[in-house]
This record gives structure tokens, sequence and C-alpha cells, in this order.
């Protein structure tokens, strides 16, 4: 075991004896004293993945992953000003050269964050404030733009962030940003956790303008966006993406419904493969979700929900319709990412039921049933690399069983964290030349340091 694992692994086993006693969750900050204009903070995660069998193509086998992310942050606000930078480190242990091994998993030694926040003060009804530098970002319901919070890895973005706000809770977001580009990406970096620092430059670039506000319905919200994504150079899909879209939610509360629906068009130009023709982009995206929240022990919330992201119908005409997601997040609605990130949300029809209870103040309970299927038959399941393209295979890929467990046994310090995703492979596994139609199981078990 190296030094630095084995700190990494055993520093939290010395917080808890500090923290076990307290109140209120421990904080480094207060624990060294720091002054109130200054806030320290961290958090340590350590996660171990095994998976039974493969559906991606050309795969077989089991594999394992330990994913470890660390993080240490340090704010200074002031009258004007807010300050903040973020160090991550992500590394995974136990992979070998059959691992499903990417930028998702491994970005060891990066300043995640570093930007400065200026208060401009009044504009109208609001205030505005200023972003400048790197950072990381949630967008409405993260399906674009995200943090990512399951993933071992984090996107972040080097620009400008203006937003202006009133008390009402709307606000006006515009966004230029540099996509960061994790380095190193070949394999073996990768395995080895070599320290390489993020890039960015101008032959990718991300902007958007987004809005919400509330509605006169009770906990309702409407958010109007439009996303623009530039990318040009060598060994790329040479994206030109202009995403507008709408999202219209409420949030659950007992003995009430809650909703949500979204819908995203996007156009523009883009290729199917690197360094391909351009081909004329049209394609969209909808999630449509209807839950209802009892007012019975365990506080059971019911959900049914419904997701269509297009696929390309007709390889080789000129176009494309395959959805692109962009920098969103999965995790939240499709299942556990990390070694596994069986569904994409791009060539998707995919129907859920989900049930959430809350056993004890300290501990949440999810299980979900999700049926899936293709958008269009020719083109590829992304997430397998499975693909016929005479579309005689059918549609549909299978059924995903899943089911995790959340106990906040320190809270604000303390979590752990147990899942289990389990894939029933349907006919269009079975039949697609290059298909894995395996019984694929997934198990996770992962610990949370907050501090």
């Amino acid at each position: 075991m190296t030094p630095l694992l084995s700190i990494r692994l055993f520093l939290p086993l010395w917080m808890l004896t500090c923290i076990a006693s307290a109140a209120e969750p421990w904080s480094l900050g207060e624990a060294l004293g720091t002054p109130d204009w200054l806030k320290l903070s961290g958090e340590q995660r350590t996660r171990y993945e095994t998976q039974d069998d493969q559906f991606r193509a050309g795969r077989t086998g089991s594999d394992q992953v330990l994913a470890l992310r660390t993080s240490l942050q340090a704010e200074v606000t002031l009258s004007k000003f807010h300050w903040v930078t973020e160090l991550t480190d992500s590394r995974t242990y136990l992979s070998d050269s059959g691992s499903a091994l990417d930028t998702t998993s491994v970005n060891a030694l990066e300043v995640l964050q570093t930007y400065l926040e200026f208060n401009l003060g009044p504009l109208g009804q609001g205030q505005h404030h200023l972003r400048i530098g790197r950072e990381t970002l949630d967008l409405g319901n993260r399906r674009l733009l995200a943090r990512n919070a399951y993933r071992n890895t984090i996107n972040a973005f080097t620009g400008l962030d203006w937003r202006w706000e009133t008390d009402s809770g709307a606000f006006v977001r515009a966004l230029w940003f540099l996509p960061n580009q994790r380095q190193p990406d070949d394999n073996t970096s990768l395995l080895d956790n070599d320290i390489a620092f993020d890039d960015q430059d101008f032959d990718l670039q991300l902007w958007a303008l987004y809005a919400s506000t509330p509605l006169p319905w009770d906990r309702a919200t409407l958010e109007l966006y439009f996303f623009g994504l530039h990318e040009q150079g060598a060994d790329t899909r040479h994206r030109q993406l202009y995403t507008p879209g709408l999202r219209l939610f409420r949030l659950p509360n007992k003995r009430n419904f809650d909703f949500e629906w979204e819908s995203v068009y996007q156009f523009g130009n883009s290729r199917s493969t690197l360094n391909g023709a351009d081909l004329d982009h049209r394609a969209h995206f909808h999630h449509l979700g209807l839950g209802y929240s009892f007012d019975l022990p365990w506080s059971p919330n019911l959900r049914l929900s419904y997701d269509y992201a297009s696929g390309d119908r007709r390889p080789g005409d000129g176009h494309n319709q395959r959805f692109d997601t962009l920098y969103g997040a999965r995790r939240f609605e499709y299942g556990p990412t990390g070694s596994y990130g069986l569904i994409a949300r791009s060539n998707l029809s995919s129907p859920e039921i989900r049930l959430s209870l809350k056993p004890a103040s300290k501990v949440e309970f999810m299980i979900a049933h999700r049926g899936i299927w293709l958008a269009a038959a020719r083109d590829s399941w992304t997430s397998a690399g499975v693909r016929d393209a005479s579309g005689q295979s059918g549609r549909y890929v299978g059924q995903q069983l899943e089911a995790r467990l959340r106990w906040d046994v320190l809270p604000g310090n303390l979590r752990l964290e147990i899942g289990l995703a389990q894939l029933f492979p349907g006919s269009y596994l079975e039949r697609a030349p290059n298909g894995n139609p395996a019984d694929t199981t997934y198990g996770y078990s992962e610990i949370t340091w907050r501090f």
C-alpha cells in the first residue's frame, strides 16, 4: 500500500474519534480556529465497486475497482468579493487493462476550482454577481450541465459566470466557458494514476443563458434555457450545437402530487465519428415525471417517469438525430455510473417506477425498476457500443432493477451508502451482431467523510 493511499484510508478513522461525541458536525475550519472570513472544508469518499459479467461489446468476465476521491476547499468572503479554491484528487485501484477505465474515473491531483465572485450590487429589482475563473456548477435538474456527484471525476469550466437574482427566487444566469479537458487520457497513465494538469483552449467553448422563475402554483417553477457548444480541431466530433429547452416542475410535499416536465430541442452540426463528415444535427429529449408523497410512516414517495432521447434513425443519410447530453449527469435517474454506466441520455426510450422511503430520520431507501428500449433501432446503444445497422435486432435492450440505501451515521460528517443494479438483457442484446446478452450484476459500497 502506497503512503498516499494509507493516509487517505486511515485519516477518516482519526476524524471519527474527533467527531463521534460532538453535538454539531465537526468542521476543519472550526478545529483550526480560522477567522470568520476564511472557511476550510473537505471531503473524502472511498467506494468499492464490483461487477459480474459485462454488457459492453467485446468485453467478458467480471471487474472491480476501488475509487477514491478527496477534495480540500478554501473560501475567503469579504464585503464585495468571494474567493474559492478547491483541490481534488480522483484515483482508482484494483483496475486492470480490461477495466472500463477513462477520465471519468481518474484525474489525479487537480485544481478543480479557483475563481473570484464579485458582488456588483443592485440591478433593477435584484442583485447581480460575476464569477471569473474555473468553477463547477449545477443548472436545473443537471441533465445538461452538472457537478458530478457519483462519478469519481468532476466536470469543471473556466470562464465567466454572471447571475442576477431577486428576493422571490427568480434568477437569470449567463455563462461563457472553456470546458476543462481532463489529462492524462491514455489507458496506461490512467492505470498508474499519473498526474497531468487539465487544459482548456478556444477549440472547445460552451455558453448558456438560463432563467428561472417561481409560478403562482404552490412550489412550482418554470425554467427556460439556451446552450451553445462549439468544438473544432482534429480528432473531435466537430460539434456546433444549439440546445434550447424548458423545464416545469413542482417539488414533493406530503399529501401532494409533484411533477416534472422537461423538453429539449437540439440543432446545428456534428459528426457521428471522429474526423467523419459534418452532418446536419436535429435531435430532441423529453422527460415526464409524476409522483405522490404519502403522509404515512416512512414517508413513501411513489414516482412514475418516462425519458425519451432521440437516436439516429437512418445512418448515412447526412443527418444526425442522436441527442447529445453535453455535460449533464445521469446517475440520479438512470442508475449508478462509475464502472457500470448502463444507461445514457442518448437513443433511449425508457419508463421507470420508483419508490423512495425514509425508515428513520437518518436513513433513506430507494428501489426502482426501469425498462430500456432504443429510440432508433439502427443507431447504437451508446453506453455498450452495441449496434445493428440493419435494425433487424429490434429495440428492446432489457430491464434494470436498482436499489440503494443511505445512512447518515453522523449527519454532516459521515455517510454510508450501498447499492445494487441488475440488468436483465432483452432481445436486442441477444440478436445484435456484437451484442453481449449477460445478466450483469453491479454492486457498490461507499463511505463519505465531510469535514
